[in-house]
């Protein structure tokens, strides 16, 4: 059963203005929509577990911080950086 995937508006704000001061918009658009069907199918077996019931989750180069709903089966997604990814 999949679950539904809100954006809060300081996460569609975030993601905006990463959007529009990157060079690389169509990475960020790749790893929103990725973050979207994650989310969407099971966001407990993706990223890693913070407190109750909030997690955060990596789709280069954007992390997410999200709560998890699993009664209602919802996720909000709260707040959207850009990180590096390490290179070995």
């Amino acid at each position: 059963m999949k679950y539904t995937v809100l954006w809060t508006a300081t996460a569609e704000e975030d993601l905006a203005r990463l959007w529009a001061e990157a060079t690389d918009r169509d990475e960020i658009t790749s790893a929103a929509h990725t973050l979207d069907v994650l989310l969407g199918e099971d966001p407990l077996r993706c990223g890693e577990s913070r407190y109750s019931s909030l997690r955060v989750v990596h789709a280069a180069p954007l992390g997410v911080d999200v709560d998890v709903e699993q009664d209602d089966r919802v996720v909000r997604v709260l707040r959207v950086w850009r990180f590096e990814q390490r290179r070995t």
